[in-house]
């Protein structure tokens, strides 16, 4: 019998996704992945596994050079920025992503973190708990600007919801212009972005053109009452950078959903940053969203099984470095 390792920590034997998996004459071996993982334990987890449903494990090419059975890895997500695409490619297995299927979870979440930094809730609430009562002036978002950076199905499921706090959004992005669909955004270049805007939301995903795109040059473009946003990849920003930036009053501050290293460790330069607010990489974890991805993601193992894969990455992300390569400055999805 085929054998399926699964890693994503929500799906457990005997559920919806367990039935199905075992209906289609697979075998489900589970080792959630619950923090980091060692290289050396996923080896051993992979041995005579043929296909994968994984969070966030990181399959390096050496991890994946030391499973020969391997055929398929499904990511039960949108980012695969923790998988070695092009080493898989080279060893003739099959990535696939869940484009979309988070993106009203995080878009509403992006509103939350939005709110939370015009108001100051998290502050006010932590002053309660400290036995104080903070007063201090909110701002409303009637009237912002809303910055954001990318123009994927996230990006693209915010723009009602902000526009709905009447919001005015502007957004950078690679998305051809025939393929920018809505009339509700005005479409700029980077710079204008971050100087032309109250909140700026990152959506784009993380790759070598855009690891640490948010930096001090960009920051120092930013105003002064400006806040920062981040629920696609930690490592799109340079949070040394970030933290300087903040502390010294260059931006107002900034509400992250992810970080470069999760959980955050003790020594992050984003600790103890008044202003920086850190939260448990959390926008895409409803009970409406995991389910579909669990779902979505075992049906899309079977296929791509079966050698009929709907959401493979493998030929998007050739395309993707083959179009880096030509472009001069960062790509933005």
């Amino acid at each position: 019998m085929t054998r399926v390792l699964v890693t994503t920590d929500y799906l457990r034997p005997g559920g919806e996704v367990d039935r199905y998996l075992r209906g289609a004459g697979l075998e489900p071996v589970y080792r959630p992945l619950v923090g980091p993982r060692d290289p050396d334990e996923l080896v051993v987890a992979l041995k005579g596994i043929s296909a994968a449903l994984v969070g966030n494990e990181p399959m390096t090419a050496e991890v994946l050079a030391q499973a020969p059975d391997l055929r398929v890895i499904v990511r039960t997500g949108v980012g695969y920025d923790s998988i070695d695409v092009a080493a898989a490619a080279r060893l003739g297995i099959t990535v696939s992503n869940l484009p979309g299927i988070n993106a009203n979870a995080v878009a509403e979440y992006t509103m939350g973190l939005l709110l939370a930094a015009a108001r100051g809730l998290v502050q006010s609430a932590t002053g309660v708990a400290a036995g104080t009562w903070p007063r201090a002036d909110g701002q409303e978002l009637r009237g912002a600007n809303l910055g954001l950076v990318g123009y994927g199905t996230v990006a693209r499921a915010v723009v009602p919801f902000a526009r709905v706090f009447g919001m005015n959004v502007l957004c950078v992005t690679g998305v051809p212009r025939d393929q920018r669909v809505g009339h509700d955004v005005r479409f700029v270049d980077l710079p204008e972005l971050l100087a032309g805007s109250d909140y700026v939301s990152l959506h784009t995903a993380l790759t070598a053109r855009t690891r640490g795109l948010i930096g001090m040059a960009e920051l120092h473009q930013m105003r002064r009452t400006a806040f920062l946003v981040n629920t696609a990849r930690g490592g799109v920003v340079d949070e040394v950078a970030l933290a300087t930036a903040v502390r010294d009053g260059t931006i107002a501050g900034a509400h992250l959903d992810v970080a470069a290293q999760e959980p955050l460790p003790a020594g992050s330069p984003l600790r103890g940053v008044d202003g920086i607010v850190v939260y448990s990489h959390l926008a895409g974890q409803t009970a409406q969203a995991r389910a579909a991805a669990g779902m979505e993601g075992a049906v899309e193992l079977v296929a791509a099984l079966a050698g009929q894969a709907r959401h493979c990455v493998n030929a998007r992300h050739q395309t993707a470095i083959t179009a880096d390569a030509g472009v001069d400055g960062p790509t933005y999805s």
